[in-house]
């Protein structure tokens, strides 16, 4: 057992060292580059164009990398452990397309110009939360969730809401539909302060509240009757888990936009390294996400230099090359 906890924390420090590597490449890249030995002295000189391009531009970008990632990875690791499915992901269950569909709405209504800059983020999380309510409300029978009449439905959730997406972008004007393309793709360069700390500290909250469940989590491994035999109220601990990781991920589309394959990939890499333990699971596919994301930022960014891709377009094209390598790793295998 100690042999296994020392394991633990050497893997999660490399993840740690992993992610401080990632963050300091991600300030020295960009058109304007900045050497890791001048990093300080761009810290300590706040009239220099580098202290502005730092603090004003790429520590932002960094902190929403560090926490999208890490919630998108996080949820996915809770998610795959309450419908114990390696296949389920935080926009399996309609959350990402009740998103899209709020803000597609509020694109083609101009709430973003006639009535606030944060409509297209609160239009995304009531979106979100509109999905998560219709999720549940149809996978309660008899009291008590059905998990995998809740994937289904959050599956035919997601396809209504992409539909109805379509049919706004098939209606409406081409500065309007540039505006939803855009922010299906996802970004992580959010100009406001306040969405920023919200999406950072809620990362932190819902690590946290995870972590209280982490045996919860290793007893559902094993189904939940043998969960309800080792005393976890598999009822309680469901709903809780869905809420925490639903809201999760709605506060970061909301804000972000959809930036898919982190929440499904991360987890199968930590579980495929560290086991299946949620106390190591959680916090690695947390980091692992971050570490991801930050380095997925950095392509997004300096691929096609000065121009900049869409993150989303990155995180789907390495998240879908990792997924078919592991895949074929795992038929080798058997």
């Amino acid at each position: 057992m100690r042999q296994m906890k020392r394991s633990w924390l050497f893997f999660l420090l490399v993840l740690m060292l992993l992610l401080v590597l990632a963050v300091l490449l991600s300030l020295s890249c960009g058109e304007m580059r900045i050497r890791f030995w001048e990093l300080l002295q761009a810290y300590r000189n706040p009239s220099s164009m580098a202290h502005t391009i730092l603090y004003q531009i790429r520590l932002p970008r960094i902190v929403m990398a560090i926490s999208v990632g890490g919630s998108l990875g996080l949820t996915g690791a809770i998610l795959q452990g309450i419908f114990r499915n390696p296949l389920v992901e935080p926009y399996t269950l309609g959350i990402s397309g009740g998103a899209a569909f709020g803000v597609s709405l509020a694109i083609v209504a101009g709430l973003q110009l006639s009535v606030s800059a944060y409509s297209l983020p609160l239009a995304g999380f009531a979106g979100a939360l509109a999905s998560i309510f219709l999720v549940f409300s149809l996978s309660i029978n008899k009291g008590q969730a059905n998990i995998t009449r809740m994937l289904l439905v959050g599956v035919m959730v997601s396809f209504i809401a992409s539909s109805s997406m379509m049919f706004m972008m098939s209606i409406t004007t081409s500065d309007n539909l540039h505006g939803i393309i855009f922010w299906t793709m996802g970004s992580l360069d959010e100009p406001k302060s306040e969405l920023i700390k919200l999406v950072f500290f809620s990362s932190l909250a819902g690590l946290a509240l995870s972590y209280l469940f982490a045996r919860p989590l290793n007893a559902l491994r094993l189904g939940e009757a043998q969960a309800r035999h080792l005393g976890i109220n598999t009822v309680v601990t469901i709903r809780l888990l869905f809420v925490i990781a639903s809201l999760l991920t709605g506060v970061c589309v909301s804000v972000a936009g959809i930036i898919g394959f982190v929440g499904l990939i991360i987890p199968h890499i930590i579980r495929s390294i560290i086991g299946s333990d949620y106390r190591v699971v959680l916090l690695g596919s947390f980091l692992g996400g971050s570490v991801f994301l930050v380095i997925s930022d950095i392509l997004a960014r300096t691929i096609i230099s000065p121009n900049e891709l869409p993150i989303g377009v990155i995180t789907g094209m390495v998240g879908g090359l990792v997924f078919i390598l592991i895949l074929k790793r795992m038929k080798a295998k058997r």
